[in-house]
């Protein structure tokens, strides 16, 4: 026998005798009914991922049989195999504390099991980002399939879509103007199809931006879950799964400082989710590329917002869809962007763009650049002595009338705290304050969940106030809105500055200046410094003490510092 690298006969159990090991494999795979013929074909692996506690993926059986017969077809052996899944509603505290478990298992699946290539099927918010990690560290030829979007629900005539819109029925009737019968319809209305959230949340963020890094089949980004194109995706992403093999074309080629810019342009342009520089800080960090706020900035002075869609806009993405997706999207982009960057196809950007025949766009959805839906982009970084390392805020859905704003600071020093205390009649605040939530961070207890959307007191939701200043180190769904600065950068757990914040300080906010500043003295601070002690967890055991010895800040995508090359620690 002699020495093969491709099939099964990749990467060998080791007992010490190759040729034993590769005997042992064969009779063992063809216990699974599989004919000599059939393994001595290149393998391409399907890295699958639904669960029981992910609705997101339920559709996932019937999209695996077609990866299945785009492999089969252009010549390879498919063979699925189990990650853990994350449901963004089904996992406690956040399933950002699990994006980076499910990274490891990903990695060292695709990369200690005998495939060629993968296919990465995941979809809901954390799954995209997680593989895209493990892949990009795993260093084999890959490409991703998304589960796509939800379709729109009913109520009333009006439509409904996951979960932009759960949040402001909940917020009307936290305010009293929907009853208890009607909130109750709306709940059965918001999710009505398998699929990720029907508006531009997280899951539809990344989703497009793996479409932006070229690691996603070109105009595959939007299909809607239930849609027959969204099968004949998955088949296409089959065969170009096997036509990869034997390339150089393996994320961690495809991932570099250009193409991560050119994410950011499609981020800023779609008005996307502020989770996506989180993960997209993590993907570029596994090759050593830092995202620095500043650039950020930069970019968003010169990105326009083009996309029309919930949260920010009133589409859905099934509009999207049908307005020319991506393609319509990047090239209205075209100039802003680096178009020799590589993409999965073996195409660059340029050459994809070139032969992207131009269609029909409904430009009430995807705007042209001449005739942005805003000049600027959708998020913006800031900095001051509140966030020393940055904060971010999505101010294309916020109330631009709260941009230059100075405020009481009402301060919450937990969940449980905001928890008990932000419905209470008896607390004091007013619509021009500023709520301040503390310990919600990747080094608090909570693992950073997305509870930035702090709620509108009560007694304010009840007199009309639809939005005041949210600050916190805690993120917030893309699928929310309102005045929110979010992953305050050290964060309190850490011993970051926003643990100082006291009630009844003043908080200034400058969107203008890009400034988020604490107005108390320097002593002061160093006086409260010195009384309190950080709260980082502690655990004694298990993947939660690893998550406390290894977790990164946000400004370092909240990835586990081992994980990283050494170059980007």
């Amino acid at each position: 026998m002699t020495e093969r690298t491709h099939g099964l006969e990749h990467g060998l159990t080791n007992y010490g005798d190759r040729d034993f090991s590769l005997y042992l494999r064969r009779s063992f795979a063809q216990s699974m009914g599989y004919s000599r013929a059939m393994l001595s074909k290149p393998v391409v692996g399907i890295a699958y991922t639904p669960s029981g506690f992910n609705n997101c993926h339920r559709h996932f059986p019937e999209l695996l049989d077609a990866v299945k017969r785009g492999v089969f077809a252009a010549g390879a052996l498919p063979v699925a195999f189990p990650t853990i899944s994350l449901g963004e509603v089904f996992l406690s505290p956040t399933s950002l504390k699990y994006r980076n478990l499910m990274s490891i298992d990903t990695e060292e699946m695709i990369r200690a099991q005998p495939m060629d290539a993968v296919v990465l099927m995941g979809g809901c918010d954390k799954t995209v980002p997680a593989q895209l990690m493990g892949a990009v560290s795993a260093g084999r030829p890959a490409v991703m399939l998304v589960a796509g979007p939800m379709m729109t629900g009913r109520h009333r005539g009006e439509r409904l879509g996951a979960c932009t819109d759960c949040r402001r029925f909940w917020a009307r009737y936290r305010a009293g103007d929907v009853t208890e019968e009607e909130i109750s319809q709306v709940e059965g209305q918001l999710a009505v199809t398998a699929g990720t959230c029907a508006v531009m949340g997280t899951a539809s963020t990344m989703a497009c931006i793996a479409e932006a890094l070229g690691l996603v089949l070109p105009g595959t980004a939007a299909i809607p879950a239930v849609h027959a194109d969204r099968l004949r995706a998955a088949e296409a992403t089959g065969a170009a799964a096997a036509r990869l093999i034997g390339s150089n074309r393996a994320p961690d080629q495809i991932v570099n400082a250009k193409s991560v810019e050119n994410a950011l342009r499609a981020l800023l342009a779609l008005g996307g989710s502020t989770n996506a520089v989180i993960h997209l800080a993590a993907i570029a960090g596994r090759v050593g590329v830092k995202v620095p706020l500043e650039q950020l900035n930069k970019l968003s002075d010169t990105t326009p917002v083009l996309v029309n869609l919930k949260p920010v806009g009133n589409g859905y993405m099934e509009d999207f869809f049908a307005s020319g997706g991506m393609g319509a999207l990047l090239r209205e982009l075209k100039p802003l962007l680096h178009l020799d960057c590589m993409t999965v196809t073996g195409e660059t950007l340029g050459e994809r763009l070139a032969s992207d025949a131009a269609c029909y766009v409904d430009r009430s959805i995807i705007a042209s650049r001449d005739k942005p839906f805003e000049p600027q982009g959708g998020l913006v970084a800031l900095f001051g002595n509140l966030a020393p390392k940055g904060a971010i805020l999505k101010r294309s859905a916020a109330d631009a009338k709260l941009f230059e704003h100075t405020g009481k600071a009402v301060v919450f020093s937990s969940l449980a705290d905001l928890a008990a205390r932000i419905d209470d009649p008896a607390l004091e605040v007013t619509p021009q304050d500023v709520l301040v939530l503390q310990n919600a961070g990747p080094h608090a207890s909570e693992c950073m969940p997305e509870a930035g959307y702090l709620p509108i007191p009560k007694k304010l939701a009840q007199r009309g106030v639809k939005d005041m200043i949210r600050v916190s180190d805690a993120r917030m769904s893309g699928t929310a809105f309102g005045t929110i600065v979010l992953h305050v950068t050290p964060d309190s757990a850490s011993g970051g500055p926003l643990g100082l914040a006291r009630s009844g300080d003043r908080i200034r906010l400058s969107v203008k200046e890009r400034r988020i500043d604490l107005l108390v003295d320097e002593v002061e601070l160093k006086a409260r410094a010195a009384a309190i002690k950080p709260t980082q967890m502690k655990p004694g055991r298990g993947y939660a003490k690893l998550y406390a010895q290894e977790i990164l800040g946000a400004d370092d995508g909240c990835d586990f510092a081992f994980l990283r090359p050494a170059t980007a620690r």
